[in-house]
């Protein structure tokens, strides 16, 4: 493990310049050729931009700064832990029946138990290991969607990138088990993570994908994770997210998904705990009467901050995209939701649809919402629309006539209001777990990872 520091009395992004210099030998000697290829254009391309500040319209209402300028370790090197993930930390949805692999740290543990009955030609692994031992198909996608010239912080994934998942779905394979990725933070001190991630869906191709965040100690973390999914033509990838670490991590998430003709996919990302959260979604519908459908719920409390930043493309005529966010903010919590959709001029016949719904529990809460059209084709059907507001006055005072106390009805309310989102997770026992974790989390019973053995109060 290399060590580096960043301090908030220096330039970040001259302080991290330096370190990927520091550390440049190590990664290279250490990573396929495939993936050592683009670092150093990802490093320009990183140096060229900067860390992120909220002069940047893509990051206005985030910001990233504080999370940077603290003090870290960067775990470059696969990390030996003597760690026995059962004793200590049991997933928040343990009922599910699902192929189960765990990363720690952002590398794919080593200890991970072999998958039985995957489909013949499915991998499922580390990305480090498939650029060795599949690296046409590999170098056919990586980078491929996640352009560093257009984000910094996917420019410094590109640059210091190790390892992650990789899953690879051959044509016409239907895996009927969901799969179901946990990623876990365990760390002796602060520590900066870099995951990356890849996702290959071939024709026919039907997957579903459950990702869980979660932090074991009470260390800083800040994570910077990328993931590419390329979904070709008929194929279909379910994408859900659950996004429970504890206050004193950041987290910076992008996903970049692109769909052929035919094809469909759905992404749902629950936020219920996290005490800096960026979840970038860019979706580019590159293919005829394919069908993007993008959910999203936050939960927050205390100080935490969540940013959605969302961007539908429409590249081709005959499809269709939903994106409906909610929000439920409580105390001085603050979040975020950004959303584009983006209508190029061949892409006629078009329903695009968005809407961004949000809960303000008390006066020092707040939420900022920028829903946007740009629209150049003539034949479409587009429609955003967003809301801020409080728990309705009326339909309290009808719950409550009808003898239902105070706190229960509000209750009922903040939980009708989430059902919506919620009611999009096909996977039916992780719809049923979830439900049960935001009647938890919005009873205040849990304040983080209420199964794991680390009982931490933050």
């Amino acid at each position: 493990m290399t060590m580096s520091v960043l301090t908030d009395n220096t330039d970040l992004t001259l302080r991290l310049a330096g370190h990927f210099r520091e550390a440049e030998a190590l990664l290279a000697s250490g990573s396929p050729e495939l993936m050592n290829l683009p670092r150093k254009k990802a490093f320009q391309d990183f140096i060229a931009q900067g860390i992120p500040t909220r002069k940047s319209e893509n990051y206005k209402y985030t910001n990233l700064q504080p999370a940077f300028a603290r003090e870290y370790h960067f775990l470059h090197q696969r990390p030996k832990i003597d760690f026995k993930p059962g004793e200590i930390f049991r997933c928040d949805v343990p009922q599910l029946d699902t192929h189960l692999v765990i990363l720690l740290n952002g590398w794919y543990y080593e200890e991970n138990s072999p998958l039985a009955g995957l489909p013949d030609g499915v991998f499922l692994g580390s990305l480090e290991e498939a650029a060795r031992k599949y690296p046409e198909l590999v170098a056919q996608h990586y980078g491929s969607l996640a352009e560093t010239v257009t984000d910094s912080l996917v420019a410094l994934n590109t640059a210091l990138a190790r390892d992650g998942y990789f899953l690879y779905v051959p044509k016409n394979v239907r895996i009927d088990k969901p799969i179901q990725i946990i990623n876990l933070l365990l760390a002796d001190s602060d520590a900066y993570v870099t995951q990356r991630n890849l996702v290959v869906a071939e024709p026919g191709a039907e997957v579903k994908l459950i990702l869980c965040d979660h932090t074991l100690n009470l260390n800083n973390y800040l994570n910077n994770s990328v993931t590419e999914i390329l979904i070709d033509e008929n194929a279909s990838v379910d994408y859900y997210t659950i996004q429970n670490q504890h206050n004193q991590s950041a987290s910076v998430n992008s996903v970049y998904i692109r769909q052929m003709e035919n094809s469909h996919v759905t992404t749902n990302t629950i936020s219920l705990h996290g005490g800096l959260i960026r979840n970038n979604l860019k979706v580019i519908i590159d293919g005829e009467n394919s069908e993007a459908n993008v959910y999203g719920m936050t939960f927050l409390d205390r100080k935490q901050h969540v940013d959605n930043f969302t961007q539908i493309v429409h590249a081709k005529p005959h499809c269709q995209s939903n994106q409906l966010y909610k929000n439920v903010l409580d105390e001085e919590s603050s979040g975020a939701f950004t959303g584009q959709i983006y209508v190029m001029r061949d892409a006629q016949k078009i329903n695009a649809y968005q809407r961004n719904n949000n809960l303000l529990l008390t006066d020092k809460a707040l939420m900022q919402t920028k829903p946007q059209l740009i629209i150049e084709a003539d034949d479409v059907k587009c429609s955003h629309g967003a809301t801020i507001g409080q728990i309705d006055e009326e339909a309290l005072f009808y719950l409550r006539a009808r003898g239902i106390e105070e706190k229960q009805a509000r209750l009922m309310l903040m939980n009708a209001f989430a059902y919506e989102v919620i009611r999009q997770v096909k996977v039916e026992p992780l719809r049923d777990r979830i439900n049960e974790l935001i009647e938890k989390r919005l009873r205040g019973e849990i304040s983080r990872c209420h199964e794991c053995a680390y009982h931490c109060n933050c």
